[in-house]
């Protein structure tokens, strides 16, 4: 399993997020009720983006202990 590329990939998305958090920032429309309301679903994918990467590199892991101990 590639997880450098799956965390290259993941750093991408990140980026892209973290823009989309930058424009519901600006918005000055919006206020603070709002601005938390729009920010809260980036959060949630945010923490379960990071949640996945963490379940890959454990089974990464495990799978390379496996195979040492063949």
């Amino acid at each position: 399993m590639n997880v450098v590329m799956i965390e290259d990939k993941l750093k991408e998305i990140y980026a892209e997020l973290e823009k989309e958090v930058m424009e519901i920032l600006m918005d000055e429309s919006l206020d603070r009720k709002h601005t938390n309301l729009h920010m809260q679903p980036i959060k949630s994918t945010k923490q379960i983006l990071e949640n996945a990467l963490d379940s890959i590199k454990m089974v990464d892991k495990r799978a390379k202990e496996e195979l040492a101990n063949e």
